[in-house]
């Protein structure tokens, strides 16, 4: 009731339009996570929408994807250090992890060079799941929950579970479907704005 008559009283004020624009997708954007990003400080410094419960470090390295919010679901841990770049409408459960980095083994103190985890379009990374230091994901991929991914499949279209992610099927890409939506956001804003915004905040 109380998300209901926020929408009508902010849905005409322009900033407030992702609120609107997005109640109909897949990944819906609330006042409730923007007051608790925006005003009471949790994950302020990241400009996708973030659980409070979540995690992100390193997030102007972190590259995201139309509705593509990695940490909107609780208990995730976005660690961009050595960057990440994720496709449009990929989405994630609670409990994700993604690492692109880890210390060194000789000096804690220290981040591991690695290459960026890169993750495509249309993706489902299931609840629990870890996805470790220069892992690729393909378009399709299906992670399972609770998998720990330490290799890549480029190729994607297919189902990967386990410890360490193993494929256990592939799909049928003529039924794999690039859907769009009618006002796509990146973050918070607006799709068309976002190659500006990247340009001059992110460090990719």
């Amino acid at each position: 009731m109380i998300d209901r008559i926020l929408r009508i009283f902010l849905q005409p004020i322009p900033y407030f339009h992702f609120i609107r624009n997005t109640q109909n997708t897949d990944c819906p954007l609330t006042f409730q996570t923007w007051f608790w990003q925006k005003v009471v400080g949790f994950n302020k410094g990241v400009y996708w929408p973030m659980h409070h419960a979540s995690v992100a470090s390193y997030a102007n390295r972190v590259q995201i994807g139309i509705e593509t919010n990695p940490g909107l679901n609780p208990g995730c841990y976005i660690h961009g250090v050595n960057r990440i770049y994720i496709g449009d409408y990929t989405q994630f459960g609670p409990n994700v992890g993604l690492m692109s980095g880890n210390h060194d083994l000789y000096d804690f103190r220290l981040q591991s060079n690695a290459k960026p985890i890169i993750i495509g379009k249309h993706c489902w990374i299931g609840m629990g799941v870890v996805i470790l230091p220069e892992v690729e994901l393909g378009d399709f991929t299906i992670v399972g929950a609770g998998a720990i991914v330490t290799k890549s499949f480029p190729a994607g279209r297919c189902v990967i579970a386990g410890n360490p992610a193993k494929k256990i099927k592939d799909l049928d890409p003529d039924k794999c479907v690039y859907f769009t939506t009618e006002n796509p956001y990146i973050g918070y804003m607006p799709a068309s704005e976002y190659d500006t915004f990247k340009q001059n905040k992110l460090d990719l």
